[in-house]
């Protein structure tokens, strides 16, 4: 433990004296994006469908009641905005469930094999969750399936977190380290038919820029501020939320196609 928190204020130290580095793909200023949250907030539309929004890892809906305040205040009223605190469970299945519980709640309807379509902003593990929920289910494993028109996730381990290489027998724990059998089995083309839109800070040592992509994916990268930790902020940082909400509103984002590399030592 004392090791991490070295290890993490090391990080914190060193973003704080580098350079910051710019994605020429994503090329926007946090002021920038802050001036267009408000001009989004004086200018409120109607989402084109109900937004999800979902927490990471260990989070009792602290972050997924954040982002939808955050978001409510660019929509009209009458946007359906639903919370789930999929994270705050004791396995995958479990986070699935009550995903699709909260949904279940929110949007009754009378299909047997899918929720009703939904947008979904998903934090850290929350995007694994929505993915999972979205699944083909397995042989003897009843149950309908999420629905996703777009899912959007922040700091997302796609590919595994760094920290969950360490000691564990939390299955939520070993499901994200890289190569795990649940991470591959997301990660096969026939368990995804909506688009996946990944966002990541870099020097995120927690899950590693790196892996906030799908398999032969760039994420839409923006360095961190210094002194702020990459990950358990970056469902606040207004970059990522700015091009999150142009989208979700239809209109033009900030990032481009191709999205950039990663530095090297991100």
């Amino acid at each position: 433990m004392r090791y991490r928190l070295a290890a993490s204020l090391t990080v914190l130290i060193a973003s704080g004296c580098a350079a910051p580095r710019v994605n020429p793909s994503f090329d926007v200023t946090s002021s920038a994006a802050r001036a267009d949250l408000k001009r989004m907030a004086d200018e409120p539309i109607r989402a084109a469908r109900p937004i999800v929004f979902v927490s990471g890892y260990g989070d009792p809906g602290f972050v997924a009641l954040e982002l939808s305040n955050r978001f409510r205040r660019l929509l009209l009223p009458g946007t359906k905005i639903i919370t789930a605190d999929a994270g705050f469970t004791f396995s995958m299945q479990g986070a699935r469930d009550r995903l699709l519980g909260r949904i279940e709640e929110a949007l009754p309807d009378n299909d047997k094999e899918f929720t009703p379509e939904v947008d979904v902003v998903a934090m850290s593990m929350g995007g694994l969750v929505a993915r999972y929920a979205a699944a083909p289910r397995a042989d003897g494993d009843p149950g309908k399936r999420l629905r996703i028109a777009r899912l959007f996730t922040i700091s997302s381990p796609h590919r595994g977190a760094r920290l969950a290489a360490l000691p564990s027998i939390e299955s939520r724990i070993t499901d994200m380290r890289s190569g795990s059998e649940f991470l591959c089995r997301l990660n096969d083309p026939a368990c995804t038919d909506y688009p996946i839109i990944p966002y990541a800070r870099l020097n995120d040592f927690i899950v590693g820029a790196e892996n906030t992509a799908p398999p032969g994916r760039t994420p839409w990268w923006v360095d961190t501020p210094a002194f702020q930790p990459a990950h358990l902020l970056g469902h606040s940082d207004p970059r990522i939320l700015a091009d999150i909400a142009r989208r979700l509103r239809g209109e033009s984002p900030f990032t481009h196609d191709p999205p950039a590399p990663l530095p090297t030592g991100s």
